[in-house]
C-alpha cells in the first residue's frame, strides 16, 4: 500500500546526491561507494530527521559529511585524483573543438581547491540555495559566499589564461594549380 505523503522517500533525491558525490570524488565507482555510505547513514539516522524538513539538504549533508569522514581515514586520496589524472585523455580530434573546451572547464572546475568546489557545485549545479548550501556544508552563509565568490574568481581568470581555438581557412590549394 503506497502512501501519498511518504517524507523519508530517498529514491527522489539518487540523482543530486550521485551528482553531488562526483563531484566531490571525480570518480563514478568512488561517487557510487559514497552515495551508498551516505544513504545507509541516513536511514540508521532516520529517526533524527525531522518532519517537515528539507530531505535534500539533509542527504547532501548526511553525503558531504560522509565524505569528510573518508578523507580523514584515506590519505591516499589526493594520489589516486592524480594517477587518474594522468590516465586521462588530454586532448581530442581537432573537430571537436567544443568537447575539448568542456574537458578544460571541467579540469578547471576539478582543480579549485575542495572547500570552493563544493560549495559552487552545490549552488551552481544542484541549484540550492546559499541557506541550504551552508546547511548541507555545516559552514556559516558568509563562509560559503566567500568559497563561492573566490571559485568564481579563479574560474574567470582560467578563462582569460585559456586560449581560444583559432577558425583557420585553407588558402590556396594543394600546389598543384596551373599544371
Amino acid at each position: 500500500m503506497e502512501r501519498k505523503d511518504r517524507p523519508f522517500d530517498v529514491i527522489g533525491q539518487l540523482a543530486a546526491l550521485r551528482r553531488y558525490a562526483r563531484s566531490l570524488v571525480r570518480n563514478s565507482d568512488d561517487a557510487e561507494d559514497l552515495v551508498h555510505d551516505a544513504l545507509l547513514r541516513a536511514y540508521e539516522k532516520k529517526q533524527s530527521f525531522r518532519r517537515g524538513g528539507n530531505l535534500r539538504t539533509w542527504l547532501l549533508s548526511i553525503l558531504h559529511n560522509a565524505h569528510i569522514d573518508r578523507v580523514r581515514q584515506d590519505r591516499s586520496l589526493a594520489r589516486r585524483h592524480e594517477e587518474a589524472a594522468v590516465e586521462t585523455e588530454q586532448s581530442l580530434q581537432a573537430a571537436q573543438e567544443h568537447a575539448v573546451r568542456l574537458q578544460q572547464v571541467r579540469d578547471a572546475f576539478f582543480h579549485l581547491p575542495e572547500e570552493q568546489r563544493e560549495a559552487l557545485h552545490l549552488v551552481a549545479i544542484e541549484d540550492l540555495s546559499y541557506q541550504e548550501a551552508a546547511t548541507a556544508l555545516g559552514i556559516p552563509m558568509g563562509t560559503l559566499m566567500s568559497r563561492i565568490s573566490r571559485a568564481r574568481a579563479q574560474l574567470r581568470e582560467f578563462e582569460e589564461k585559456t586560449p581560444r581555438a583559432s577558425h583557420l581557412r585553407l588558402i590556396g590549394g594543394n600546389g598543384n594549380e596551373g599544371n
